[in-house]
């Protein structure tokens, strides 16, 4: 006897959800395909790994496995404030930064309520708020991936609960320069909480067009979070920590209220400890992935594609082949990138810098996966 759907038992909103597309894993691939050199580049992943350090401190902590990790994230806590020069209860710490924005959507946004995000965005700033029964207004961005700042501050009129969105920008690259974050910031109101989600801070901090977002932020009365996460830069994806620093202790007294009590696990915190420890390890990362997100940068305009600038780990570029299909011919090659599948960006594809090894063998792949014909014509626009 089959068991009853459950489906008409759940809210309407998340019926109508479409799931997130996490991306397929390397055993995927091989499994599916046959192919045993994957170049994994769809998730925006860290090819040199985590720091070393990272090993020794979590085989150090493997004996305490068996006890349930500090609530306050406390050590990391205090490592953090110090190197930010921020109060330690103004830090709060999530299963991944995606943890804090389920958090804060559920903390914040009530049936009915506006988020204001931007478009193409990274889908949980918008899966979400809609799970929540909110109203998106997404602004799309302008040619050649730059924000619309008029579009945002228009949005911006009739305060939304929420503004939401990343800079470096999810799946673009591109980020708000300094005036434009001024200008933004000039326009909220105590109605607004602002969510700057700095995913990618690492990467582009190096950029000396790159605004000082915290040292604005910190001039600033309405309420706001800046989240950060050790996935990327710090190659710590697998173990999931992400964390938020606040405009007050107040606000992050509300996030604490709804995450789990024990929601960053004790290897993350110790692995996360250790990795903040060796910036040597860090910087040499950041400088091999901007090296080579130059360059195949430069190898992708060579093919006549679209590619916007980016300060990020990754590239979004233009192809004439809608970007499922292209990613499938890709997945023969062993290749896997993100297709974005949002309404009007069907054609366009994010792929992560990997190593100089795996962006070589993802240029070859889609090289021999377009024809002459395409390559020559493909000069669209944003």
């Amino acid at each position: 006897m089959l068991p009853l759907d459950p489906t008409p038992l759940a809210r309407r909103e998340v019926r109508e959800l479409e799931g997130y597309n996490a991306g397929l894993s390397s055993e995927q691939v091989g499994k599916r395909f046959g192919v045993s050199k994957i170049a994994k580049l769809g998730s925006n992943e860290n090819p040199y790994g985590p720091s070393p350090q990272v090993a020794t401190a979590i085989a150090s902590a493997i004996t305490g496995c068996g006890l349930y990790p500090d609530a306050s994230c406390g050590l990391l806590r205090d490592a953090l404030a110090a190197r930010l020069e921020v109060e330690p209860e103004r830090l709060v710490f999530g299963n991944g930064s995606e943890d804090l924005i389920a958090i804060l959507c559920r903390v914040f946004l009530d049936h009915g309520d506006t988020l204001v995000t931007i478009t193409p965005a990274f889908g949980l700033h918008t899966l979400y708020p809609h799970s929540l029964g909110a109203h998106i207004h997404a602004v799309p961005m302008l040619d050649g991936g730059r924000f619309d700042i008029d579009g945002l501050l228009e949005a911006l009129i009739e305060p939304p609960r929420m503004l939401m969105f990343s800079s470096p920008s999810n799946p673009v690259g591109s980020t708000l320069s300094a005036n434009q974050l001024d200008r933004l910031l000039n326009e909220l109101t105590p109605a607004t909480l602002l969510v700057f989600d700095e995913a990618y801070y690492e990467y582009a901090q190096a950029s000396p067009d790159y605004p000082d977002v915290m040292a604005r932020l910190s001039q600033q009365q309405t309420p706001w979070i800046v989240l950060r996460t050790f996935s990327k830069a710090y190659a710590l994806a697998g173990l999931r920590l992400g964390y938020g620093i606040v405009s007050s202790p107040a606000l992050a007294d509300l996030i604490d209220r709804l995450r789990t009590p024990f929601n960053v696990n004790r290897l993350a915190q110790v692995a996360a400890l250790a990795a903040l420890q060796d910036e040597t390890h860090l910087n040499t990362g950041l400088e091999a992935t901007i090296s080579e997100r130059e360059r195949v940068t430069k190898v992708l305009k060579e093919m006549y594609l679209t590619v916007v600038p980016s300060q990020a780990n990754f590239l979004f570029f233009r192809t004439d082949q809608a970007s499922d299909a292209l990613h499938e011919v890709l997945l023969t090659h062993g290749v896997i990138v993100k297709p974005w599948l949002e309404t009007g960006y069907t054609h366009w594809v994010r792929v992560s810098i990997g190593s100089r090894e795996q962006n070589d063998q993802f240029l070859t792949a889609l090289t021999a996966s377009m024809s002459p014909v395409v390559l020559a014509r493909n000069h669209d626009t944003f």
